[in-house]
């Protein structure tokens, strides 16, 4: 019996020392952080945050309540726990944020933190931190919202759509991306899973254009008003002017200072019109140099408002096995197959009462030796003032009256050319051959009703069925020049994209600049640069 009690004594007394040892254990844990790290109490590091909290923080930091319920979204998917401190203090991949949200020149934008000053303290050793733990925690977690929103979204959908774009926008989980942040901090420099490729080529031209006007090298070209033309073999000290300026944009690979213009300055001229859309020739007008006289700073908001663009498109969208992307200011088509460009082509698109509107669809089936079947606005303004001139003209035209409208049979003059590309669409455009071929070389080729005249429709259309052994090219011929309308329907949806940047970056890293034809750039360059930090 004095056994059974003595063993009850010892256990019990075993467990009024684990209990004691645990106590003491969590002082002497906190006593240890608070002398290894004086700044901080150790408590501090292991901060739990709770929506109390963080409704707390946004009342005391006003200016960055936009950001609340994307904050409240991050610790909610970490059970509420610390993301930016740990057992040491501030995580290292702070550092890299707070170094990039210093540096967002960088990325084409104007932006400024709200509070920039109190998460300056976090980082600035020299300076006194009175920032309490969950101060430091929240800030930084809003100063990554604020970077993510900026650089990987761009401004809101609804913003996006009132100035007429409807291409699908990404998807962004900021707290995905934070994850892939944390696990590879390489991200923060490039990511294109997040980000379109063309951001980057963009981001790349925007620093050296930044040098070039920090260095001062954008000179202006001064034109004699008697010369309305410079041609080869000339010499002027404009010629002088020209050939610096095509040495500084890398249309030439040095400047020989040379004022007669020879076949090394022929070269840098075909450089720069084939780069910024004019046709390929020697020729230099007042025009040309006009282009070349608009200050840097412009192309450099240009470069800026394009960047803004691309963080609006989900980088999938070039994924595709096979693709068409139209952009607008350059008249250009290009259908992608397994990442090569299998054709490119000049086209017309909507003039600036017609604007052809910016989206993606899916081509679904082509229309050879097509009816065109014209829209109801171009019978009223066009065709009735024409047939009261004229009461052949339907005859004349190839036009009938069918179901009471008007359509034009296929054939030679049908305005739809030999073939049309259909794909879903509110506006009702599609894209679709053209009989006029010459009016493709012009160098201004916005003078559709919204539809795209592809100069290449033809060899489009052989590219996409090139695969398709039930469209054999004999078969295909035949129906286009049948004068029958004829239907094919593709075994597999082709998406089409029809964008609108007034500059691209090639693949070989060469930029080019378009003319911006609807007026667009100035719209958007007025809601990115507004000032949003108040």
């Amino acid at each position: 019996m004095k056994n059974v009690v003595l063993s009850i004594a010892l256990l019990l007394f075993s467990f009024s020392l684990v209990y004691a040892y645990h106590t003491n254990a969590k002082k002497i844990t906190n006593t240890y952080f608070a002398q290894t790290f004086p700044k901080y109490k150790a408590e501090r590091y292991f901060v739990k945050i709770d929506s109390s909290i963080i409704s707390r923080f946004f009342k005391t930091y006003p200016n960055l309540k936009k950001y609340k319920s994307d904050v409240q979204i991050l610790y909610k998917k970490r059970d509420y726990n610390s993301i930016w401190l740990d057992g040491k203090g501030v995580i290292e991949f702070s550092n890299l944020l707070y170094s990039k949200v210093n540096q967002l020149e960088e990325e084409g934008l104007l932006s400024r933190f709200a509070y920039k000053e109190r998460t300056d303290l976090i980082f600035n050793k020299k300076t006194p931190n009175n920032l309490t733990t969950t101060e430091t925690e929240l800030l930084l977690s809003a100063m990554y919202i604020f970077y993510a929103k900026k650089v990987y979204k761009g401004i809101d959908i609804e913003k996006i759509r009132e100035i007429g774009w409807f291409l699908p926008t990404k998807n962004l989980s900021y707290e995905t991306l934070l994850d892939s942040l944390l696990a590879d901090p390489e991200l923060l420099d490039k990511n294109e899973k997040q980000l379109f490729s063309q951001y980057y080529k963009l981001r790349t031209v925007l620093k050296k254009y930044r040098q070039i006007e920090q260095n001062g090298d954008w000179n202006l070209i001064v034109r004699d008003s008697s010369i309305l033309e410079y041609k080869p073999g000339d010499d002027s000290r404009t010629i002088g002017q020209i050939r610096q300026r095509l040495a500084v944009t890398g249309d030439l690979e040095q400047d020989s200072k040379s004022n007669l213009y020879d076949e090394d300055l022929m070269t840098g001229i075909l450089n720069f019109k084939k780069r910024n859309g004019y046709k390929p020739d020697y020729i230099i007008t007042s025009s040309h140099i006009q282009r070349m006289n608009i200050p840097i700073e412009n192309y450099i908001k240009t470069i800026m408002v394009n960047m803004e663009r691309c963080r609006w498109i989900a980088p999938e969208l070039t994924k595709a096995e096979e693709y068409i992307i139209i952009n607008i200011p350059s008249f250009k088509l290009i259908y992608k197959r397994n990442g090569i460009t299998e054709l490119e082509s000049n086209v017309f698109v909507g003039g600036t009462m017609n604007e052809t509107v910016i989206f993606s669809s899916n081509i679904s089936h082509l229309i050879f030796s097509p009816y065109w079947n014209i829209p109801t606005s171009i019978v009223q303004s066009e065709i009735k003032t024409a047939m009261d001139r004229d009461k052949n003209y339907l005859a004349d035209n190839d036009m009938e009256y069918n179901k009471g409208r008007v359509r034009q049979k296929p054939g030679p003059k049908n305005l739809l050319g030999k073939v049309k590309f259909m794909f879903p669409s509110a506006s009702d455009i599609y894209l679709h051959d053209s009989p006029a071929k010459s009016l493709f070389d012009s160098e201004y080729r916005a003078y559709s009703h919204g539809c795209i005249n592809v100069n290449k429709a033809q060899e489009l259309a052989y590219l996409i069925l090139k695969n398709d052994k039930d469209w054999p090219a004999d078969r295909i011929k035949k129906a286009m020049d049948g004068g029958k309308e004829t239907t094919c329907i593709l075994k597999k949806k082709i998406p089409v994209h029809i964008g609108y940047f007034t500059t691209w970056v090639n693949d070989s890293g060469e930029v080019s600049f378009f003319n911006d034809i609807y007026q667009r750039d100035d719209r958007l360059a007025e809601l990115l640069f507004s000032d949003d930090t108040k």
